[in-house]
């Protein structure tokens, strides 16, 4: 490997140690090469990864749409800069809130990946805390000082007094801000329907200023628009390689009919930001459609897709696909803060499901770290989950308690317009505080007490 190597090569060469670029044969194979790997990345002008695809332009619609859409204007004022330059100037007070939205359009994911391979957590955490990307459809999402939590109440049947329950538990919280969104056990027309019914009758009952999703694909999203069906957020799982995208069983015109659907219903109070994307290092991998690339990259690469349908979420579920991907909580640690460092440098409103399969070597201990570190880093919202154990996905993440540490902890509070209506409903005091269980969604409780 020189200089002259493919830019693929010495991406995946200076990525750190993970276990999925070990298995896809592309990792450095000692620490030598990593750092040769490294010093080679910082001196590579910015300017090549516009002239050089590691995924082949006329093979691949996100290499397309990145190459097509880049902003050369946005990319002006860093595009004498190496990787290395890039690194440091983003390190610097220079690089401050204003400016990096601005230059947002003009980084590629393959720029903002490079640069994160040569920084150290404290690094990566010090430039995602100056990135600012605030989005709305019923309340405000991303806002300093504010921190968000989506109240994520899955039922290994769908049952909706289990679903109802948990919703409680999380209200009462403080989380739902971000969403409440439900991952269905079952992904039939008619159950999606059942549940998106049932969370847009509690929200319009008792007037809470949130979004309701069952995350479902884009298909089934439109055909219940066309069949009425109250739909807030349109929901899909992305991957930063058109064959990755087409393993979900999705291109970029799926997408773009989908995000117009939603829109048109026009279902947002104070903003239009109508999409939820998730994505994970490993998805092209397990796909075998990685292109010889490194994991991360190409995870970065999936913002790219994201950024077109100006979402209101994006949350990378970092240590969901397993150790053959991201081993340890060592790893999953370093994974999770990239996604959020680089997802928010290319203007996308992030956020991090901290979790972990109960076969990987981590444990609650590390996603405590990555939580308290990602809170100091600015990240847009977390999954609230009751007693951090998914029980119908199997994994393990963060619950209810966890925002609620992390908001007293940072002195940070929920989306606005959700803050006021905990006042209102006696949740939370002015001073952002949680108060005990008042009665005031007796009514659900009844309701959950009484209803099979």
């Amino acid at each position: 490997m020189n200089a002259h190597s493919p830019l693929r090569e010495i991406l995946a060469k200076a990525s750190p140690h993970r276990s999925g670029d070990v298995l896809a044969g592309v990792a450095a194979v000692n620490d030598e090469e990593r750092v040769r790997a490294q010093m080679l990345l910082a001196d590579v002008p910015l300017k090549r990864f516009l002239n050089e695809a590691i995924v082949p332009y006329e093979k691949d619609e996100v290499t397309r749409l990145i190459l097509d859409t880049h902003d050369a204007a946005a990319f002006a004022p860093i595009s004498s800069f190496t990787v290395g330059q890039f690194r440091d100037w983003l390190l610097t007070d220079a690089a401050d809130t204003q400016t990096l939205s601005a230059l947002a359009a003009g980084i590629t994911p393959e720029m903002a990946a490079a640069a994160s391979k040569l920084m150290r957590l404290q690094d990566l955490v010090l430039v995602a805390s100056k990135c600012s990307v605030v989005t709305r459809f019923r309340n405000t999402i991303g806002l300093a000082g504010h921190f968000s939590a989506r109240l994520q109440p899955n039922h290994p049947t769908d049952d909706a007094r289990g679903i109802l329950a948990s919703t409680i538990d999380g209200l009462y919280y403080g989380s739902g801000d971000a969403v409440i969104g439900i991952n269905p056990a079952s992904d039939s027309l008619e159950n999606i329907a059942r549940l998106l019914y049932l969370l847009d009758e509690l929200i319009a009952h008792y007037e809470i200023p949130t979004q309701s999703c069952v995350l479902t694909h884009v298909t089934n999203a439109v055909e219940l628009i066309r069949r009425g069906v109250p739909l807030d957020l349109c929901f899909q799982s992305i991957a930063g390689t058109e064959k990755a995208n087409a393993s979900f069983g999705i291109n970029l015109d799926m997408l773009e009919d989908a995000w117009q659907a939603t829109l048109a219903l026009g279902r947002g109070t104070v903003g239009d930001n109508v999409m939820y994307f998730e994505t994970g290092q490993g998805s092209a991998l397990s796909a075998n459609a990685y292109f010889e690339v490194d994991q991360q990259t190409l995870e970065c690469r999936a913002y790219a897709v994201a950024r077109r349908f100006q979402p209101l979420l994006v949350n990378t579920v970092v240590g969901f696909i397993g150790p053959e991907y991201l081993f340890n909580g060592k790893q999953i640690i370093r994974a999770g803060l990239e996604d959020h460092c680089c997802g928010k440098l290319l203007g996308l409103p992030m956020g991090v499901d901290i979790c972990y399969t109960n076969h990987a070597d981590a444990d609650q201990d590390d996603m405590d770290a990555l939580l308290t570190l990602l809170g100091t880093a600015g990240c847009n919202f977390i999954m609230g989950i009751p007693g951090a154990d998914d029980i119908m996905l199997n994994y393990q993440s963060t619950s209810f308690h966890d925002a609620a540490y992390l908001r007293k902890l940072l002195g940070k509070r929920p989306a606005p317009e959700f803050e006021a209506w905990l006042e209102r409903m006696g949740i939370h005091d002015a001073c952002g505080s949680l108060l005990p269980p008042a009665g005031a969604l007796r009514g659900l409780e009844q309701r959950v007490l009484h209803n099979a």
